[in-house]
């Protein structure tokens, strides 16, 4: 079998930090939520980056407190500002310095500069500090 040419092993090698660093941003943004609770505090909704309602707690009685109107109110002040707070977590996770890939025209450059590194495929790693 002919050995492949090492541009296509980094263009191979590419495309599977690319696959990886995508599961690893959905599975990061699927893990945040949030719990805003309502203005009397008897409402708290778990909303999701999409905005989509995961949990809803409602303290006792609170049905027997409010009329329906009000307790449309309360329910819906608390999944906007739920809302609102989750996409604002969702920024900051995914533009967390600490968090970023070392880009990969950093990497291709660096790889290309010590000669293909010997057929070896690049390395998407973290820099080292």
């Amino acid at each position: 079998m002919r050995e492949l040419h090492p541009d296509v092993r980094a263009g191979l090698a590419m495309k599977r930090e690319l696959r990886h660093r995508i599961d690893e941003m959905q599975e990061r943004a699927a893990e945040i939520v949030a719990r805003r609770p309502s203005p009397s505090g008897l409402v708290i909704p778990e909303v999701d980056t999409r905005g989509r309602l995961r949990d809803l707690y409602l303290a006792p009685g609170t049905c027997d407190r409010f009329d329906t109107h009000e307790l449309i109110a309360e329910l819906m002040t608390a999944i906007v500002e739920s809302t609102a707070d989750a996409k604002r977590k969702y920024h900051l996770t995914m533009n967390d310095p600490a968090l970023l890939p070392r880009p990969l025209a950093e990497v291709m450059g660096e790889w290309r500069v010590n000669g293909s590194g010997g057929f070896q495929d690049p390395q998407f790693g973290k820099t080292k500090e």
